[in-house]
């Protein structure tokens, strides 16, 4: 009997494995024969083992790599519910500053209408004997972990585009805890196109009076915040409407309605099943015909902004039924010169409207208009003998 040992150690991480190989020949009486036998056995064990010992490494190696499985079901197998995990390092990194100090109170919060995420609240922000009209995001109950994530992305979104006086303006949030939720400071009136239809109301007591001197005003605050919008961070709002706009009592204005605008940052693209939420009569030509949209889209609909804010919250095209507008702004149709709007805002309403994209201004160019005719807008106050009937606004604006 003919015994030959093989030794091969080998050593990773810290331990060595010692693979003894036994093999047992018969010795044969041809001593040629036996030669050759051992020829060809002995290289190819030698090379099974050598593969046996490096697929052991490589998979024990390829184990402590792979990452945990998580579920994303929000509930476990007895309906209670488990614990968000959103928090990374970056994002922890980030939202830090803004997380809710422990002596901010929240009082008199009131639901007034359920968003994407979750209820939206009113109240109050209590800090240091002051007190802030607030609006509060949040996330509901048992939210899974995909909507959790959106909503931190959503609050990283206000966080980055916070900065500029003409924007919603994010105060603080609550993320590395539940219930989550972003609170963002409120403007007192508020919407800026409810606002519009309480000056038709005969109250214009309640702020000073708004003109078409105002319009040019307000219409400069809006253009600034979409331009920073644009310019600092490539954000398109896609949804320029009174209705997205907030104003205070010293017509102080800022954008809001960004849902659309944080959609499209996410997917990197216009998220269609949103822009079927924008009515047709603010949309831009291309808009409507599904052409890629620029900045000069929302310089469309804020051309619109501006027949709002002269005709104190009137729908658009107001002869014109939502299906009939694409056909008729096909030959080029324009919105008659409302009552009250002098020349030069006209002008730059049918220059923001205009029907190549490419012939429109930008923001700079717009504000800079709007610098340069001020001095031409009357300062008589604005009215309308019309109150506004809500379902027929709704039903001639296009609003579902």
């Amino acid at each position: 009997m003919l015994q030959i040992h093989f030794h091969i150690r080998q050593s990773m991480k810290g331990y060595s494995q010692r693979v003894v190989f036994i093999l047992c020949l018969h010795e044969r009486t041809d001593e040629e024969g036996s030669g050759s036998f051992a020829l060809i056995i002995i290289p190819s064990l030698l090379a099974l083992s050598t593969l046996i010992v490096l697929s052991q490494i490589i998979w024990r190696f390829a184990r402590k790599r792979l990452p945990s499985q998580t579920s994303s079901d929000p509930t476990n197998e007895n309906g209670e519910p488990v614990t968000l995990n959103t928090e990374s390092g970056p994002v922890q990194d980030s939202l830090g500053p803004w997380e809710i100090p422990s002596q901010c109170i929240l009082e008199g919060v009131e639901v007034f209408q359920i968003g994407r995420y979750g209820p939206i609240c009113k109240g109050q922000l209590k800090q240091e004997n002051q007190s802030t009209a607030v609006v509060i995001k949040t996330l509901k109950d048992r939210s899974n972990q995909h909507d959790a994530k959106e909503f931190v992305d959503m609050v990283l979104f206000h966080a980055a585009i916070s900065k500029h006086e003409n924007i919603v303006k994010m105060l603080y949030c609550q993320t590395q805890r539940t219930p989550m939720y972003l609170v963002l400071e409120a403007s007192i009136p508020g919407n800026l196109l409810h606002f519009l239809w309480s000056l038709r109301e005969g109250r214009p007591d309640k702020l000073q009076a708004f003109s078409e001197r105002s319009v040019y005003t307000v219409a400069k605050q809006a253009a600034a915040g979409l331009d920073y919008l644009y310019s600092y961070h490539r954000i398109l709002h896609g949804d320029v409407a009174a209705r997205n706009m907030l104003i205070d009592s010293g017509f102080s204005v800022k954008v809001s309605g960004l849902n659309l605008a944080f959609k499209s940052r996410q997917t990197k693209t216009a998220n269609k099943e949103l822009q079927a939420d924008v009515p047709v009569k603010w949309q831009s030509p291309e808009r409507i015909m599904g052409v890629p949209v620029t900045d000069r889209s929302d310089v469309w609909s804020f051309g619109i902004l501006l027949y709002e804010l002269i005709t104190l919250g009137s729908p658009p095209y107001p002869d014109l039924e939502p299906s009939e507008v694409l056909p008729h702004t096909l030959v080029h149709y324009r919105i008659k010169r409302p009552e009250n709007c002098g020349a030069p805002l006209y002008d730059l309403f049918k220059y923001c409207c205009m029907w190549n994209f490419k012939d429109r201004p930008v923001y700079s160019g717009v504000m800079r208009l709007l610098d340069s005719y001020i001095h031409l807008a009357d300062t008589k106050a604005l009215c309308s003998e019309q109150p506004i009937d809500i379902c027929e606004y709704k039903r001639k604006a296009g609003l579902s």
